[in-house]
């Protein structure tokens, strides 16, 4: 069965931001995608949530990395969000069964910055609850201007 991307909302930042905001998700989709272009540069890093739930516990994640000064495989039982890395590039989250209101949500995600590296990563999301929105923020700094945040949903055809 075939599957159609529509885009729900973009956001592209004039000024450095820290933090960007898609709500009122409507729950007619099979998942959600998430693409950003951009982020930002130094050493800060973002992190992604859903319904505004930061609490620790509520997600886990495992990734493997390959970056300019090696590579990377972790995991952690408890963290206050989904990591977006700490690169420039582009950053695609696949977040399957959003709308499901009796599981718990799994995030597949990747990330690809030329001249540094690449990542994958699995996210779990503890919660039950329809995901109706997903905030976006820069943990120790702005999201730079030019970054470009699409999101997408999923209907099978």
């Amino acid at each position: 069965m075939p599957t159609t991307y529509e885009p729900i909302a973009t956001t592209t930042l004039s000024t450095a931001t820290a933090s960007v905001t898609f709500s009122s998700i409507s729950g007619t989709y099979t998942d959600l995608v998430v693409v950003i272009n951009g982020l930002y540069s130094g050493t800060t890093y973002g992190k992604f949530t859903f319904n505004s739930d930061t609490t620790a516990s509520n997600y886990s994640y495992t990734r493997m990395l390959g970056y300019s000064g090696g590579v990377l495989s972790d995991r952690s039982g408890g963290t206050d969000g989904i990591s977006l890395g700490s690169t420039r590039g582009t950053w695609i989250a696949h977040i399957q069964n959003y709308a499901n209101s009796t599981t718990y949500k799994t995030v597949l995600a990747r990330e690809n910055a030329a001249g540094t590296g690449v990542g994958a990563y699995v996210y779990l999301w503890r919660n039950t609850a329809a995901i109706t929105s997903v905030t976006f923020t820069g943990v120790s700094g702005n999201f730079d201007s030019t970054t470009t945040f699409t999101l997408y949903g999923i209907k099978a055809a």
